[in-house]
């Protein structure tokens, strides 16, 4: 565990056997502790290894906080729940209808992962309902000692929120704010298919920033600052992506791979440009940037 702020932590989950991809972040609450994404169930071993190292368990959880329902942020909820049924759950409404039944989550993931499914993201169990705390945004929950104010924040999902514990000034904003790996010099939104809205986007955006937050934590991965350069960043690059992609869908070619293709060389070009070396190999995966293309081009189809 590694700290961030008073009573703050966060684990590296290890995902797929890697560092720096996939976090946890770790509330102490003074009645137990809250799971900020816990993850897939396939690093669920590693996440009870960084609870050990702060002489916790999976009996000290009280609280997951669940920014969206996508299986890489809270695939390992149920069976969690399963190992300690006294545990609540915070996610959007529209995404806990989901976590209690998951045929149409389950069904719509086997689609895109086909065969590698278990392998990525482990088990799925479903969660009761009567564990749940469903959210609508725009109130202010308690947990034990923390103020924890919660916003829906679509753009990247229909069901995102975003969390604020207003005593330490952090801001857990899951996917909202893009990418960016233990702060390194570059910020990559994420824009898969199915839920990506823009203008959405720009008013959860706008509700982190009126925040003020003193640390920005996405799932992907670590701690971010400074704030403002951050989502100045995030902002300015999803913008350009989104340019690029909306004039490829007017040149009149319908070869959507083409396009994405060309895409991910672009996104490839652009960190390595930002970054040296090593420092770039965590951001390279051409398959990320080719779902960014898709997610966008999908926007900007339902658009017309």
């Amino acid at each position: 565990m590694r700290p961030i702020a008073p009573g703050t932590y966060l684990i590296d989950l290890c995902f797929r056997g890697g560092p720096e991809y996939l976090g946890c972040y770790i509330i102490e609450t003074g009645s137990g502790v809250a799971l900020v994404d816990p993850g897939p169930a396939s690093t669920l071993a590693a996440l009870e290894d960084g609870l050990r190292l702060g002489g916790l368990s999976i009996d000290n959880v009280s609280t997951l906080l669940l920014t969206h329902i996508h299986l890489d942020h809270a695939g390992a909820t149920g069976s969690l729940l399963a190992r300690n049924p006294a545990i609540r759950v915070y996610v959007h409404r529209r995404g806990a209808r989901h976590m209690i039944d998951s045929e149409r989550l389950l069904a719509s993931a086997t689609r895109l992962y086909g065969d590698t499914m278990d392998a990525l993201w482990g088990e799925f169990l479903e969660v009761p309902e009567g564990n749940i705390e469903a959210l609508d945004g725009g109130q202010t929950i308690d947990i034990g000692n923390r103020e924890i104010a919660v916003e829906h924040t679509p753009g990247h999902a229909k069901h995102h929120v975003g969390y604020f514990d207003t005593s330490t000034g952090v801001a857990y904003v899951g996917d909202t704010l893009g990418v960016r790996i233990n702060n390194r010099s570059y910020v990559m939104p994420a824009t898969p298919p199915p839920d990506v809205d823009l203008e959405a986007w720009k008013v959860s955006t706008a509700k982190i920033r009126d925040w003020q937050p003193k640390l920005l934590c996405p799932t992907h991965y670590g701690p971010a600052r400074p704030v403002a350069q951050h989502i100045d960043e995030h902002e300015q690059r999803l913008a350009d992506w989104a340019a690029i992609v909306h004039a490829d869908l007017r040149s009149g070619t319908i070869d959507d791979q083409i396009h994405a293709k060309r895409f991910a060389e672009h996104v490839h070009q652009e960190i390595v440009t930002a970054l040296p070396g090593s420092e770039a190999d965590v951001y390279l995966n051409e398959g990320f940037a080719a779902d960014s293309w898709q997610g966008l081009a999908r926007y900007f189809r339902t658009q017309t």
